[in-house]
């Protein structure tokens, strides 16, 4: 990576690990997001400038209606085999509504580099977690500052193509 690329994904993790930022882009990130992605059909999400993205559908835990969500993930395996979602809610106090939603209906569907791919999602509990969310530190350090402020574990799923 080019040292200013580097610097700006470093700045980039110093603003995402503040309180202010933990306020402000849980109503901006995805609302930007969702827009772009739409008016793009789905090739652009502007998140992923910084992090994979992908958009996940999923039906609400309590509704049953379909929800959009713009997610950061990190990829696994060979062409996206897969991918590791990470439910941090920016730091904040209450578990991300998407995650109760794939623990109600695992099944769903990611927008990835604009194609659709139906998913089942797994939440990953014990040592499978424990090596995931080393992974995701390593992806993506900011993650750690979230854990530090909040209670609650932060949920991690596996989501793999059905």
């Amino acid at each position: 990576m080019a040292r200013g690329a580097l610097r700006g994904v470093r700045l980039v993790q110093k603003v995402s690990s503040t309180r202010t930022f933990a306020r402000v882009a849980p109503h901006l990130v995805p609302t930007v997001d969702r827009a772009v992605h739409r008016l793009t059909r789905g090739r652009v999400l502007l998140s992923a400038r910084m992090l994979p993205g992908v958009v996940l559908t999923t039906r609400g835990a309590r509704s049953g209606l379909a929800r959009r969500t713009p997610l950061a993930c990190m990829p696994e395996g060979a062409d996206a085999a897969g991918w590791l979602l990470v439910g941090s809610n920016f730091g904040r106090a209450d578990h991300p509504a998407w995650t109760a939603n794939l623990l109600a209906h695992p099944d769903a569907e990611v927008n990835w580099n604009g194609a659709d791919i139906p998913v089942t999602a797994r939440l990953l509990e014990g040592e499978e977690r424990d090596a995931a969310w080393k992974a995701a530190l390593a992806f993506w350090p900011p993650y750690a500052t979230y854990q530090a402020r909040i209670d609650r574990e932060i949920r991690l799923f596996r989501i793999t193509r059905r």
